[in-house]
């Protein structure tokens, strides 16, 4: 027997935190019950459908890193029928993205189908880095940088401490290239940030997700995780949990 979110999770239909949010919301049957509590278990023999989609057995877990391209959505679908990040890699498993990147937004995304893993990666107190590289219009002075590692309001609320460096300026274009470091994961946050300080961003790459970088592939480009890296993935979340 099993909590019913991990049986779902592990189903590759969504990750665990979703699972739990369709329990809650009252679309999750097991052997044609309606099931709203989260404590409930089951087996995977069980008959168990999640929003009018029959889950029977584990998947074959995939992981994989994504370049990912301009203009293109971080989704499993669009009701407009644009590409999604889906569609860059051919694959039967019902993989889905790890967070978001902006349809504009370039760079390291992660996909898989292992919903315990994702549940980790995304979990606040895990802390995941995640480095942005931004070309910014307008020039940093010393002031805003602390702003921004300092943390700054978003929709009335305070962002987390973050690293902030200028990598590179032009005062003839009268731009900036910044690299960002954060720790969460809202929408739209590095924009966001930048804005809440009065510049606006250009460009916008992703250079590393956690241990996850898109070193070697050009953009659009995937390749499957190898073992040693899934399990560095695990490990460093597990040192995260330790400290």
């Amino acid at each position: 027997m099993e909590r019913l979110q991990k049986i779902i999770a592990a189903s590759g239909r969504c990750s665990r935190r979703k699972a739990e949010e369709l329990i809650e919301a009252g679309l999750v049957e097991v052997n044609g019950i309606m099931i709203r509590e989260l404590g409930t278990k089951a087996n995977y023999t069980d008959h168990i459908v999640v929003d009018g989609i029959t889950i029977n057995k584990k998947e074959e877990k995939e992981y994989y890193v994504l370049n990912k391209p301009r203009g293109i959505i971080t989704s499993t679908s669009d009701d407009k029928n644009r590409k999604t990040v889906i569609d860059l890699i051919p694959t039967k498993a019902r993989i889905y993205p790890v967070g978001r990147l902006d349809y504009d937004t370039t760079g390291v995304l992660f996909l898989t189908n292992d919903g315990e893993l994702t549940n980790k990666l995304l979990h606040p107190s895990n802390m995941i880095e995640k480095v942005y590289v931004a070309k910014i219009a307008g020039i940093l002075s010393k002031i805003d940088i602390e702003k921004l590692c300092k943390g700054v309001i978003i929709n009335g609320k305070k962002t987390s401490k973050a690293r902030a460096k200028i990598k590179k300026l032009d005062k003839k274009t009268n731009t900036c290239i910044v690299e960002l470091t954060i720790h969460e994961g809202k929408n739209h946050q590095v924009k966001n940030m930048f804005e809440a300080i009065g510049y606006k961003v250009l460009k916008l790459k992703r250079e590393r997700f956690g241990l996850l970088t898109p070193s070697g592939l050009k953009s659009g480009e995937y390749r499957p995780l190898s073992i040693k890296e899934i399990k560095l993935l695990y490990g460093d979340l597990a040192n995260k949990k330790s400290s």
